[in-house]
């Protein structure tokens, strides 16, 4: 059963009910995992509402509900060695991000990020996805995001530079509700 369709720049996304395919495009369909998708859970934490704590080991992102529960989502997390853990707040949020890759990146893998080194606009072939909230420690950006994917596929995968990646319409229930200098934990 087809829940939602849409046409973004030229391609088609059909989202379907819970449990089936999720969504079609060009790159390939898929089907998301039951456990990844989003719902309240039991979480004890001295956080406060509005915070996210991020479980890589266990592909799982939790927006905090209140002092016993969070609302959990499946991500997708940087491959080992990438991945960056620690506490930071969200110091921007964006919609429909520019993308440009980081030299670390073009330095690991010149033939595929080379050529995006000048960025790529916000869009449906964005990396980022449909948005990104932008992780800083110390006033700083550290360079990690939490952001949509045109990949859902690897929800549940570690395939990442490093960022935390969403399906695109679990990323924009999140940026509705996460404010710029919330606390995000990043599990190590």
């Amino acid at each position: 059963m087809i829940t939602r369709r849409w046409f973004i720049a030229g391609l088609a996304i059909t989202v379907l009910a819970p449990g089936s395919a999720l969504a079609q495009s060009k790159k390939r369909p898929f089907e998301l995992d039951p456990k990844f998708e989003p719902h309240s859970v039991p979480y004890e934490t001295d956080l406060p509402a509005g915070s996210v704590v991020v479980d890589p080991k266990n592909k799982f992102l939790y927006l905090i509900e209140n002092p016993y529960s969070a609302h959990r989502y499946g991500i997708g997390v940087g491959r080992a060695g990438l991945a960056w853990s620690g506490e930071a707040v969200v110091g921007r949020k964006a919609v429909w991000p520019r993308w440009i890759p980081t030299d670390d990146m073009i330095t690991r893998d010149p033939a595929k990020y080379g050529k995006y080194a000048v960025g790529v606009d916000g869009g449906p072939e964005n990396p980022l996805g449909a948005r990104a909230l932008y992780l800083f420690r110390d006033n700083r950006d550290t360079y990690y995001r939490i952001h949509g994917t045109n990949e859902p596929w690897t929800i549940g995968k570690a395939v990442s530079n490093g960022c935390i990646r969403m399906i695109n319409d679990h990323v924009i229930e999140l940026y509705d509700y996460v404010g710029v200098g919330a606390t995000v934990v990043v599990l190590g």
